[in-house]
């Protein structure tokens, strides 16, 4: 075992977790607005005109592989800004791919078992102890409706420019990026991603909200877009507001943790507003049209 991943797994174990800076209220969000909160990571929870949905849900202290009550994998710097009690009832989890900071089978645990969950191709495996329901694996550019009590979504998959391999064996498994429709309104959760064309995200209509990750490109830079390269995919897509996640949650590459917002502030100084928030808790209400 090397000393760097001892050093990763030990070194910040006296470290404190720090608390969201704001704190969602979901309970008291409208069924006829569109509404998303980051709650950290690539965690997102968007109420999509009362259709609720958790997209890569981690919750919990660590990410990585997990030895009784021990996780060794990275620490969190701030915390989830819900803990899966304040959770409002789930109707779809969204999974990106199978890495273990975007699949965590402690977090998946705390979600009821009645939800809809749909992930990438050769994943489903992963959480298959954990007996959900209704699964659906989507291959690239495959699409599934989604019913519910609440109504009906359209969910398709798109590839990006990513890796899904949980181990270093399991090669086969895949990675999504998602567009949801609902109610004439388009949103995109991208999952991870390196630069790559986005043209295809809004092949169906201009996204609305455009969830995109700007950390961990430093070195990863053939598996994880920089900062401007997700404004530019995003302007790709043609997205009217821009999410940035994964980024200040845990330390996956070297570069500095607050980098990636300030270079994402950078490269939508001229159009502010188009960012929807850019810190963990914020909750964004997405403008109703017209407006």
């Amino acid at each position: 075992m090397s000393r760097s991943f001892l050093r990763t797994v030990f070194g910040d174990y006296r470290r404190r977790i720090a608390p969201a800076p704001h704190r969602p209220e979901p309970h008291s969000w409208s069924p006829d607005r569109v509404t998303a909160a980051w709650l950290g990571h690539a965690t997102v929870l968007i109420n999509f005109y009362g259709l609720n949905i958790l997209t890569d849900p981690v919750f919990f202290a660590r990410v990585g592989l997990r030895f009784g009550p021990l996780t060794l994998g990275p620490k969190r710097y701030i915390a989830a800004a819900l803990h899966p009690r304040e959770l409002p009832r789930i109707d779809l989890v969204l999974l990106s791919h199978g890495h273990m900071d975007h699949l965590d089978l402690r977090s998946l645990r705390r979600v009821p078992r009645d939800c809809t969950v749909i992930t990438a191709r050769h994943t489903a495996d992963i959480f298959r102890s954990l007996r959900f329901q209704n699964v659906h694996e989507l291959g690239w550019d495959e699409e599934r409706e989604v019913l519910s009590e609440q109504g009906g979504l359209h969910v398709t998959a798109f590839q990006l420019r990513h890796w899904g391999a949980r181990m270093q064996w399991d090669t086969h498994r895949t990675y999504n990026a998602y567009v949801l429709e609902r109610g004439g309104r388009r949103l995109c959760f991208t999952g991870d991603t390196a630069r790559t064309a986005a043209h295809a995200l809004g092949s169906r209509g201009a996204i609305d909200l455009m969830m995109v990750p700007i950390g961990a490109y430093h070195p990863w830079i053939a598996h994880h877009c920089t900062p401007e390269e997700a404004v530019e995919m995003a302007d790709e897509a043609g997205a009217r507001f821009v999410m940035p996640v994964h980024h200040e949650t845990f330390k996956l590459s070297w570069e500095p943790l607050e980098e990636p917002i300030t270079r994402f502030r950078a490269a939508l100084s001229g159009a502010p507003e188009r960012i929807a928030l850019t810190r963990i808790g914020e909750t964004f209400v997405l403008p109703q049209e017209g407006s």
